[in-house]
């Protein structure tokens, strides 16, 4: 059993009062990955800006679902996979998406399935990817960019799926009914 601490406002270090402060004011709660991170404060700023930067990407809602709940279904992050279901639904995100990933299932949208097919590619291969791979994503209508930004995905779940794993991180209560 993990031991580490569920941080709040009063027990965590200095320079994570802050960031916890505006986690809650972003969702009105503190989740408990950010309550683990804030142990270490730049784990906690790095993944709150990184999160944000690949929240802000060319991005729409339902490609960025595909490649977080992609990578948390690789990496069977058992904090992950509920909590961005239930993020996917703040954003409008089309139900099917997470179900068919949870599931194991092809996408019905092809662009989408390409979209997976690549992150997939990148995190079986570490980066590695063949020329046929990128031609896939290419052909899909994605560019250089999308290459980046699956990468700076990659970088925010890795942050998150490793944290949730060492820490056992326990569910937050409005997640629990997504997992």
């Amino acid at each position: 059993m993990s031991d580490f601490k569920l941080h709040d406002k009063d027990s965590a270090p200095e320079d994570s009062k802050k960031l916890l402060e505006g986690s809650e004011k972003e969702m009105g709660m503190i989740p408990n990955l950010h309550a683990v991170m804030a142990e270490a404060p730049g784990l906690l700023k790095a993944y709150q800006d990184v999160h944000g930067l690949f929240a802000d990407s060319s991005f729409d809602e339902n490609e960025l679902t595909v490649v977080w709940q992609t990578i948390n279904v690789y990496h069977s992050c058992h904090y992950c996979v509920p909590a961005h279901t239930a993020i996917a639904k703040q954003m409008g995100a089309d139900d099917s998406i997470t179900k068919q990933l949870k599931d194991g299932a092809t996408l019905d949208d092809s662009k989408l399935q390409a979209l997976r097919i690549f992150t997939e590619a990148m995190l079986e291969k570490r980066g590695q990817v063949s020329e046929t791979d990128l031609k896939g994503f290419y052909d899909a209508g994605y560019g250089h960019r999308q290459v980046l930004e699956v990468i700076l995905g990659i970088a925010q779940k890795t942050m998150s799926n490793y944290t949730n794993a060492i820490a056992e991180t326990p569910i937050d209560e409005p997640f629990k009914k997504f997992a």
